[in-house]
């Protein structure tokens, strides 16, 4: 992934399989998110760097990504972390090459990987909020996830307001380390959920669980087993933490609602397919468990 500084603004190389506008349908798809907002095609996304909270206006012009600092112009190591975070983001630097291969060969996915060509596998690059939010989510609807999610941001995160609109930081473990069950009870949170929230957080803050560290892990399996040690992390949790915040190509979170809901509606069956039904389907993503997946959940947003 190449980057430039130009006068004013941040200039990110696109690798040739981007399609920015299908990345931007699948970050549009509810309104109750609070971390990110869109407006005719511009992505603003707030950051704290140093302590210093960094606006950026996100845009694709001549297929590279511009950012546009409307608040306060970063220095340069910043923008190096700027332009690391959005790589993440949007896994840039994924060749998609084998995915597309493989997939012309696989009658569930063909379609798919044609409809939505281009689209990355859009991730949470930090692992507290990737695991919070998959926490979050346990169990109960995309929508209540999303507004369980703005009021915890609402009442723990930090914000800028600029020209009229609040940009938000999802709240930091240091924070959430502090608070009480009761104080997550308060916004609809269930108390064990409270619980295993407050407890990774003191987690995180301690240095036990890092990004890194998960990295030094000797197999996907070890990253895995590493993850659902921590009270709370299952099967499903630990899987879509390594696919959406370490970008593990081969996470597969087979027990997941709106996977087995997009298998259905796409091969027009009459039930959800069993566990070993889709273990079967699955049987040729090998090694791209991870894109399958998330072209599949991407084909349940048609309505976006």
């Amino acid at each position: 992934m190449k980057w430039t500084n130009d006068v004013g603004y941040l200039v990110i190389e696109l690798p040739q399989a981007f399609n920015y506008r299908e990345c931007l349908q699948f970050l549009k798809r509810s309104h109750h998110e609070i971390l990110h907002h869109i407006k005719d095609d511009v992505l603003y996304k707030l950051l704290k760097i140093d302590e210093q909270f960094i606006l950026c206006e996100i845009t694709e012009q001549a297929h590279k990504i511009i950012v546009i600092f409307p608040m306060k112009q970063p220095a340069s190591h910043e923008q190096a972390i700027i332009a690391q975070y959005i790589a993440e983001w949007f896994d840039l630097t994924k060749d998609l090459q084998g995915y597309y291969q493989m997939a012309e060969n696989d009658q569930i996915l063909k379609p798919l990987v044609k409809k939505y060509n281009g689209l990355r596998l859009i991730g949470i690059p930090d692992l507290f909020e990737a695991l919070i939010w998959a926490i979050i989510g346990q169990q109960i609807n995309l929508t209540f996830a999303y507004m369980l999610k703005k009021r915890f941001v609402e009442h723990f995160g930090e914000y800028v307001y600029f020209e009229g609109q609040s940009y938000w930081l999802f709240p930091t473990p240091e924070r959430i380390a502090v608070i009480e069950v009761d104080d997550l009870i308060h916004l609809q949170f269930t108390r064990r959920k409270s619980e295993y929230i407050i407890d990774i957080a003191k987690i995180i803050v301690s240095g036990q669980l890092t990004k890194n560290l998960l990295w030094q892990q000797e197999d996907y399996e070890a990253m895995k087993k590493r993850l659902m040690d921590i009270r709370g992390i299952g099967a499903w949790t630990a899987d879509y933490v390594l696919m959406k915040c370490l970008q593990q190509p081969t996470a597969f979170p087979i027990a997941d609602v709106g996977l087995h809901n997009a298998l259905k509606i796409q091969l027009a069956l009459e039930r959800k397919p069993t566990i070993e039904e889709l273990k079967n389907y699955a049987e040729h993503w090998q090694g791209w468990q991870a894109y399958a997946t998330f072209y599949l959940w991407r084909s349940l947003y048609e309505t976006v």
